[in-house]
């Protein structure tokens, strides 16, 4: 089984992956963490240090990685989708959910980040509308599956994504037929 989950920062892509890899029993992985271990500092200290065009160089050699030797559940982080190669990797070797928040509902979550650098400026809200109107489309070009986040727990979520995955034949329902309440 290979998922990967798209969306704008907050969306919930690392808190919903990691739940799902326990409830499907497959390993998780951050892409964000992955690129962390390999430069040896933060996204955003590396993001400042070297700039946005290096920091999504490394992030598309990370993502064909991934895509190459596909297994588990990966959150990507919220820009991936901005290069046509990631995008073409992802649809080509996941299932790709996109986990699809309303900017006002990102910002609600976000409020208080200072780990996002994209978020770093004076009005972060108009940043999160800024960023969902050029990405949207490009989330829902890669994703097979959208799942809107709206205000759904994260368990809610993950048996939202488990039935959807059910249907496209992609995890098997439980013993019984039928999902636990």
């Amino acid at each position: 089984m290979a998922v990967a989950l798209v969306g704008l920062p907050g969306a919930g892509k690392s808190a919903v992956g990691r739940r799902l890899a326990q409830r499907l029993e497959v390993p998780f992985i951050d892409s964000d963490h992955v690129i962390e271990e390999r430069i040896g500092c933060s996204i955003r200290d590396y993001f400042e240090r070297e700039g946005e065009a290096s920091f999504r160089d490394l992030e598309q050699a990370v993502i064909a990685e991934l895509a190459a030797a596909p297994h588990g559940i990966v959150a990507t982080g919220g820009g991936a989708v901005l290069r046509e190669a990631n995008r073409v990797a992802l649809r080509a070797g996941f299932h790709v959910i996109y986990l699809r928040s309303a900017p006002e509902d990102l910002f609600r979550r976000l409020r208080h980040d200072v780990k996002r650098p994209l978020l770093q400026v004076a009005d972060p809200l108009g940043r999160l509308r800024e960023l969902y109107d050029a990405r949207d489309p490009l989330y829902r070009e890669t994703a097979h599956d959208v799942v809107e986040t709206g205000r759904p727990t994260v368990a809610t979520l993950v048996n939202i994504i488990v039935m959807q995955l059910e249907l496209a034949g992609i995890a098997s329902p439980p013993p019984g037929g039928d999902l636990p309440d």
